[in-house]
């Protein structure tokens, strides 16, 4: 008999940022390696005889939590990756949720004529893991192996051991991050022993203990899930300069020595240079935030310069802010930046927890027209 730990991946960007990560390599989070760290905790005392991951960065990442301490070596599979999203990878779900409603449904209910354009559908997914599973059976027979992949990879491959149809498969519950899952293998058949068990997260680490969306029978995200359009400034410019303004008073108390022209002069040129330079986060028609990048500061440096975060006052205090952190990564990595750089006033407590929370750190001070500001860097390179 052969024993398959099924491991989800821990916490990775596509989780925190709400964003559509497939075959796209995304990073781990803060939380996920906080995860990772309780998930080597739980296989401590577990023999295992080989550990496996898919080839993209949070399965690899996350199998280390096994393999290092037992002193085993990682191989991966590119056949135990998540199901292929084609043109959907690192577009946010709010956006597919506006412009293509019809066949996120699909995907939502595991329905076998899904397919995103240039991607797979359900049953090459399956097809393709239950093959890569079978061969490690076979490559392994009478040992433990551990296997680390993806969350609907995982659900897909629970429900072709148990012999549930793809039409069915969305019955089966979503798992957690880091989740695991132990099958046993005689021959033939196969054996669920237990499955989607996260117990050895803490509820502070988890991350489903932050998020509603696998609650819903729907399967439904458009109730956090923000998307992006560029902001007009020459046609819309007044909602920049409100935003700013907002900002300016939220923050300082006074509007003394705010300069509205100056910040709204320079947005305007960096959105000439590159329009996804200022864009709106929207909540379904709803304007939540705005989002200003600045595409050709410290770009020598390999670093995506951010000016200007802001969310609306009656979207504040709802944990969406960490979406327009995530835009951000989508625009400056593709173009090669190792980080993103942005100011803080040190008094400003709130942005302060907030950047810190989501791994930015202290790496110097810059002038500011109040006092001197602090200097934050996030890494977002591999």
């Amino acid at each position: 008999m052969t024993r398959i730990y099924l491991v989800r991946h821990a916490e990775a960007e596509g989780n925190l940022y709400r964003r559509i990560h497939g075959w796209y390599d995304s990073l781990i989070t803060d939380n996920g390696y906080r995860q990772i760290a309780a998930l080597a905790h739980r296989f401590e005392g577990i023999p295992v005889d080989a550990v496996y991951s898919s080839d993209l960065f949070r399965t690899r990442t996350t199998a280390g939590a096994i393999c290092k301490p037992k002193g085993l070596a990682l191989t991966t599979r590119k056949g135990l990756r998540e199901i292929h999203l084609g043109d959907w990878e690192d577009r946010t779900w709010g956006e597919v949720a506006r412009l293509d409603p019809a066949e996120l449904d699909r995907f939502n209910r595991n329905a076998p004529e899904f397919r995103a354009e240039g991607g797979e559908s359900f049953r090459e997914l399956r097809r393709r893991t239950t093959a890569s599973v079978r061969q490690l059976v076979r490559n392994h027979p009478g040992q433990t192996v551990a296997v680390v992949s993806h969350g609907t990879a995982i659900r897909n491959l629970l429900a072709a051991f148990q012999n549930i149809p793809e039409a069915d498969s969305a019955r089966l519950p979503h798992s957690d991050n880091t989740a695991v899952s132990l099958l046993e293998f005689d021959g033939d058949a196969v054996r669920v022993v237990f499955h989607d068990d996260a117990s050895h997260l803490p509820e502070e680490i988890s991350t489903f203990a932050r998020q509603r969306w696998w609650k819903q029978d729907s399967g439904s995200r458009a109730d956090s899930n923000l998307w992006f359009r560029p902001l007009d400034m020459e046609r819309e410019g007044e909602i920049y300069r409100r935003c700013r303004r907002e900002a300016w008073l939220n923050i300082h108390g006074s509007p003394a020595h705010y300069d509205e022209e100056g910040f709204y002069q320079d947005a305007l040129a960096q959105w000439r240079y590159d329009r996804r330079a200022v864009t709106c986060a929207m909540l379904g028609d709803e304007l939540a935030g705005l989002l200003q990048l600045d595409l050709q500061r410290h770009a020598e440096k390999g670093i995506g310069y951010i000016p200007f975060v802001y969310m609306m006052p009656s979207h504040r205090k709802q944990g969406l802010g960490v979406q327009l952190l995530g835009q951000a990564v989508s625009v400056y990595r593709p173009l090669g930046r190792q980080y993103l750089r942005l100011r803080c006033a040190p008094d400003n407590l709130v942005a302060q927890r907030f950047y810190k929370r989501y791994g930015f750190y202290r790496v110097g001070s810059a002038e500011g027209t109040r006092v001197p500001l602090d200097l934050l860097e996030k890494s977002i390179g591999y």
